[in-house]
């Protein structure tokens, strides 16, 4: 429903959450600037035009009307399936780093799934916010719809192969599918599920330590080797971040475990107070690599050189930053509204968690940037996108 002219003197605009981003996209670039410092990386600059242009962006998703994602949901879905196929059967697919993520329109390169992301919150959204949900039997024709709406991309995400991207995903459809009070079997079976897809990884990285002790393989020696010997559908390198966390001792620290090693140098020396902007000997000196210390690793710089206080600081703007999205989910003029702001929080969240997570060495390394921090111009304006519209559910939460 389109806003009419009758007059409400209650605020239009919510400068909880835009506060919350100017801070932590300001944070973002004096970091990316420091962990490029001594190379004299160009990387903040760009930083600081894709935050102009996602700025752009949020204020013109703010001002539209969310309903109209509803309507056109289908459409962003179909658009989003489309890039990722072009990204794997296409000429325009990029191949970086062993993965094709990546689509070059020849002005610009970026990254199709964070469309998909957006698409995926939209359509879960729409679809739940158009059926009728009760109990598992009575729902599996909706289960039916979420499930193809789901899997197509993330199948498409695996083949990339981005399989922290991939796991997002089930974060997001679980949350708006417990808000719309689905049956508690459906969780408790799925929880199940994902316990026993848990054991099989353990199962597999087993078998795979068992391969490369009989076959006397370092696993940096072994890349390549066991994956054509199993069905289990992982890459080596893959393995190797799970090793990397389980078994650090196993793990090449000249490889796979050098990264998360230094994050975890980079965090514990900064103390209390840090040890000064660009001051930060591991990723001043390239312990910490400069190829991922301005992007995934945006936390461990943060952390060595502002400290704890510092890290505090950016992890308290982002919990009021899903708080008050929170606040505004419950505000929604319709179950529509709800359920995309609870799904972006719920992203969001994933995002934040696992990215700091692995940085101090409690979650494997997965390759999720960290909001509004992480360089990165595609993520930037995803970020944006969808915190525009948590500020359209607040806006429209009732007609003006």
């Amino acid at each position: 429903m389109l806003p009419s002219s009758k007059k409400h003197n209650y605020p239009r605009v919510d400068f909880i959450n835009p506060l919350c981003m100017f801070l932590l996209a300001c944070i973002g670039v004096m970091f990316i600037y420091s962990a490029q410092a001594y190379v004299d990386g160009g990387q903040w600059k760009s930083q600081i035009v894709w935050i102009f242009i996602g700025a752009g962006i949020y204020a013109a998703v703010s001002l539209t009307n969310y309903a109209i994602f509803m309507k056109y949901s289908h459409w962003l879905w179909l658009l989003a399936v489309v890039m990722l196929a072009a990204v794997k059967w296409s000429p325009l697919g990029v191949s970086r780093y062993g993965a094709e993520r990546w689509l070059d329109l020849g002005f610009y390169t970026f990254q199709p799934v964070e469309v998909a992301k957006l698409a995926g919150i939209v359509i879960s959204a729409s679809i739940l916010t158009r059926s009728e949900v009760g109990d598992i039997k009575d729902s599996l024709q909706v289960l039916a719809k979420m499930a193809l709406a789901i899997s197509v991309p993330f199948a498409l995400i695996l083949l990339q192969p981005d399989l922290g991207s991939a796991m997002v995903i089930p974060f997001f459809v679980f949350a708006q599918l417990y808000a719309s009070n689905l049956s508690k079997k459906f969780f408790t079976t799925a929880i199940f599920l994902f316990a026993v897809m848990v054991g099989a990884i353990l199962i597999d990285n087993r078998n795979y330590v068992n391969f490369l002790d009989e076959k006397g393989l370092t696993p940096a020696e072994g890349q390549g080797e066991y994956q054509g010997t199993t069905w289990f559908p992982l890459k080596d390198y893959q393995r190797n971040r799970i090793l990397t966390f389980l078994d650090p001792g196993k793990a090449d620290p000249r490889g796979s475990g050098w990264n998360r090693e230094q994050s975890v140098i980079s965090v514990a020396s900064g103390g209390p107070f840090g040890k000064g902007w660009t001051q930060g000997s591991q990723a001043q000196l390239g312990y910490l690599p400069r190829s991922v210390a301005h992007n995934d690793f945006i936390f461990s710089v943060l952390a060595e050189e502002a400290g704890f206080m510092g890290s505090a600081v950016v992890i308290s703007l982002f919990g009021l930053l899903l708080g008050n999205s929170l606040r505004i989910a419950g505000m929604a003029k319709d179950r529509f509204g709800t359920l995309l702001t609870l799904g972006v929080v719920a992203l969001f969240s994933v995002h934040i968690f696992v990215n700091i997570a692995m940085t101090i060495g409690l979650m494997p390394i997965t390759g999720l940037p960290l909001p509004f921090l992480s360089h990165g111009g595609t993520f930037v304006v995803s970020c944006c996108i969808l915190m525009g519209l948590v500020q359209s559910v607040y806006r429209y939460r009732k007609d003006f």
